[in-house]
Order: structure tokens, then sequence, then C-alpha cells
């Protein structure tokens, strides 16, 4: 995929700023990269195998430190039938000012059948000045697995304020024999509207997202989920969270609270809740090394 060229580029063409292109599929047991490939300011890691399960974890890596106006990024992923895959980034995504147009990243997922893919990256962090568009797409086979989490942060300002950036824009589209099946679209606009106020943020800075969809979601798994967040509430001094079950099997995880660590912890606590479940593997114990 190509950027389009701005107006006045008549006959040339904008290349990403970062690209990166993975496809993974199990041989000899284990899953392994089969394809590889990256351009500009994106990277991966040799992938490790943090626990004895041997899924491998990939690690995605920006050189460049920062988003920043009018870059754009490209992450193509497919995971082949009965393959399975950790993938985060190796710190936070931050995005600093753009005055003449917004960070951009596009992702696309595509899972065959019995495929998981547990997408688990840092925090995104909005400074002051920001605007940032992600466009995620996910294309998977019914009997697939797949877990995504995000954690929005608002950025220092010099005058010590929150929610200085201009807007977050995540856009996240599943699809299932090329019917969409799940559409979730976040937008906060500061400047718009009072993100901090009643029904937005409801007076807390910082908002997560976990978003599951597999066919081994059931009511029993729900409830459990519900508890769990319930006792975090109960523990976690400004945390709020809800759990929304799916028109497909799967669940949609919200929590508002005081900071990412929080929110990153509770997000990796319904992660652990969903492996002891369903695979037996321990919590996920993300290596950025």
């Amino acid at each position: 995929m190509t950027a389009v060229a701005p107006a006045g580029a008549v006959g040339r063409t904008v290349e990403p700023t970062g690209r990166l292109e993975l496809v993974l599929g199990p041989r000899g047991g284990r899953t392994v990269a089969v394809r590889q490939f990256h351009a500009g300011a994106l990277r991966v890691l040799r992938p490790h195998r943090p626990d004895g399960s041997g899924q491998p974890c990939f690690v995605v890596v920006n050189p460049g430190g920062g988003y920043l106006g009018g870059d754009r990024y490209e992450l193509d992923v497919t995971v082949e039938a009965a393959g399975s895959t950790l993938l985060t980034t190796q710190s936070a995504t931050k995005v600093y000012r753009t005055p003449a147009a917004p960070a951009r990243q596009d992702m696309r997922f595509e899972l065959g059948p019995g495929a998981v893919l547990e997408y688990l990256p840092d925090q995104l962090i909005a400074y002051e000045g920001a605007d940032h568009v992600q466009s995620t797409t996910v294309s998977m086979d019914p009997s697939a697995c797949f877990v995504a989490g995000e954690v929005v942060t608002p950025g220092w300002a010099p005058d010590g304020t929150v929610f200085r950036y201009r807007g977050v824009v995540l856009r996240t589209e599943v699809r299932m024999g090329g019917r969409t099946v799940v559409l979730d679209n976040l937008r906060l606009h500061p400047g718009d509207d009072a993100v901090a106020g009643l029904g937005f943020l409801e007076g807390r800075t910082h908002l997560g997202s976990l978003l599951v969809v597999d066919p081994r979601v059931d009511r029993d798994l729900v409830e459990q989920v519900h508890d769990l967040l319930g006792a975090a509430e109960e523990r976690v001094p400004g945390l709020r969270c809800g759990v929304s079950e799916l028109p497909v099997p799967g669940v949609v995880v919200r929590a508002l609270g005081p900071g990412s660590g929080e929110l990153t912890d509770l997000l990796l606590d319904v992660s652990a809740l969903l492996r002891a479940r369903w695979t037996g593997q321990p919590r996920v114990a993300l290596r950025k090394y």
C-alpha cells in the first residue's frame, strides 16, 4: 500500500515513514517468521519465547523515537492456520506536535483457522498539539483468537495541564468471511468535546481498552471478567471499568483510571484470566530488552 501524495505533488508518491510485514506460521511444532519485511522507521527484534508454551513474542521497534506530523506507519501481520504469536512494542508510542497533518498508523491483521494473535503494545502518549489517527483492520477465521489492548495517555504540556493534544482517533474493524462483525470507533478531541467530563472520561485522565474475539467466549467467562473488574475497582482508587459482549463470541473491556500503569496491569490481568482458562499459559511478562 502506498500513501496518497499531498496536493501539488502530482506524479510523485509518498512512501510510508515506516512499514513492517510479518507472515507467521507453524513450522516444526512452533510458530516462526515465514516472511519478514521492513522499510523506513519500523523494525522487529528477533523473537523470544517468554514461557514454556513455545509461543514467540515479536517486539516492534521505531528507531525514530516518536511520531511527527505527516508520518505514516503501516503494519501488516498474517498468522497462518494454527499459528500463535504475541506482538508488542519496545516502548510507548509517542506522538508529538503535528502542525501540518496528523500522524497516522494503519494496521492490518489476518488470522487463519485456529490462529492466535495477542497484540499488547505499550501505551500511546499524545503530547500537546498531537493529532493521531489509527486504523486497525482484522480479517479472521471464526475459529481464530484475537486479543488487542490499548492504553491512551495524555502527554506532558508546558503549563502542566492535561488533554492538550488535538485529537486521538482509534478505529478497529473485525471482519469474518468478508463481513464486518465488530466496529469500534473511539474519538477523543479535547478542543471539541469535554473529554474529561460526563460521557467521556468521567474525570479520569487515562483510557484503556481490551478487545477479545474468540469462539470460546461464553457467559461464564464474561461473568469472570466482570468479577475481576469489580475487584480491581475496589482495590485501585479512581478506577472505573466495564465489560460488554460483542455480536460474535467476544468481549470489549473499557477502563478509566488515573495512570497508565494501573490500566496496563488491569488489561494484563484480564489477559491472564483468558490464558489460564484457555491455554494454561502464565500472565504475560513483556521483556523490553
